[in-house]
């Protein structure tokens, strides 16, 4: 092997553990966050109809913690921010403590 072909292999394991570390690493849990045990239920699925005018976007339903128990919240259409492109889903993360949400966000 030569020397070019041997340290492109280097640049290019360090470049894709690079990147895995970077799609690995974990953003914290927000401030406010509720620690939950028990794994949320599978997402379901939601029949997604046409958008009721220009510029809506679908916000898909979610499962919310509250009382004891998971809740699911259905889906709904919602006028897109100015400046903004996509919405950014909510999510259920496992951490150290449990379960916690981080809220969707614009993007």
């Amino acid at each position: 092997m030569t020397r070019f072909t041997r340290q492109s292999l280097r640049l290019g394991l360090v470049g894709v553990l690079g990147a895995l570390a970077i799609a690995c690493a974990s953003n914290p849990p927000p401030d406010n966050a509720v620690y939950v045990e028990r794994r949320p239920p599978p997402e379901r699925v939601e029949v997604v109809g046409v958008a009721p005018g220009p510029g809506y976007v679908f916000v898909r339903g979610f499962w919310r913690w509250g009382g004891g128990e998971y809740a699911w919240v259905p889906g709904r259409w919602v006028v897109s921010q100015r400046g903004y492109r996509a919405w950014e889903p909510g999510r259920w993360r496992h951490g150290r403590r449990g379960w916690f949400w981080v809220e969707g966000r614009w993007r």
